[in-house]
């Protein structure tokens, strides 16, 4: 067996491994990180257990959410404004997210396409792959990461298979997620101090933000591309 070949098993037996894990823990731990860090309350008292290595601890749960996409971001981004105030939270979960998108990133260029494969739906990966292969793709990338309602942890898994460099890649995302970021911070930190009004507005435009790039993903993507596709021709 030439090295090409070699090379290529290796590579679809470590994607068949890293979804092997990737799936035990999601089944296993998944429903109870979910539950444990939706109570702000609860995961501070754990937090503090560690003493001067919480937000390390917090930053943890931050790569989990990432690595594991079924896990809800929101409740933990929002505990940990809850936590460690609107600033010190943006700070950690976007630290705690830009790592575990590297991690991911890091992944997806070793291993390749099958590990893909194995953890994007079918439908996502072709809508994606094709737009994220435009002529435009900075721009492409930092429009999906911004808009709220686009599944942010697929769009990590595909950006590892495009040209893309690693440095502006997370320099991107990092800009991009950043309104979200501060937005569920602040809810947090408003939670904890009570109050509730400036809670109740804030969260009711991230909702409809929410709602509205959910329900019209499909016709911002179908808009990026076209637009996207025409500028590079």
């Amino acid at each position: 067996m030439d090295k090409k070949k070699t090379g290529f098993v290796l590579n679809v037996i470590a994607a068949v491994l890293f979804f092997t894990v990737i799936s035990y823990l999601t089944v296993k731990y998944a429903p109870q990180v979910t539950t444990f860090v939706s109570d702000p309350q609860k995961f501070r008292a754990y937090l503090k257990t560690f003493g001067p290595w919480s937000a390390v601890a917090f930053m943890f749960f931050q790569i989990l959410q990432v690595v594991i996409a079924v896990i809800p971001g929101e409740p933990i981004q929002i505990a940990g404004g809850y936590i460690f105030g609107t600033f010190w939270g943006t700070v950690y979960s976007t630290l705690g997210i830009t790592i575990g998108y590297v991690m991911v990133f890091y992944a997806v260029k070793l291993l390749g396409l099958p590990l893909v494969k194995r953890l994007v739906p079918e439908k996502e990966f072709e809508k994606f792959s094709v737009l994220m292969n435009s002529p435009k793709l900075e721009v492409t990338v930092f429009l999906l990461f911004l808009i709220p309602g686009i599944p942010k942890d697929i769009l990590v898994y595909i950006a590892g298979l495009t040209p893309i460099k690693a440095g502006v890649f997370f320099i991107i995302i990092t800009v991009a997620r950043m309104p979200a970021m501060i937005g569920s911070s602040y809810i947090g930190a408003k939670l904890q101090t009570g109050e509730y009004t400036l809670v109740t507005i804030v969260s009711a435009v991230a909702c409809i933000l929410f709602i509205i790039g959910y329900i019209y993903k499909d016709q911002i993507i179908n808009t990026l591309h076209k637009h996207t596709s025409n500028r590079g021709k």
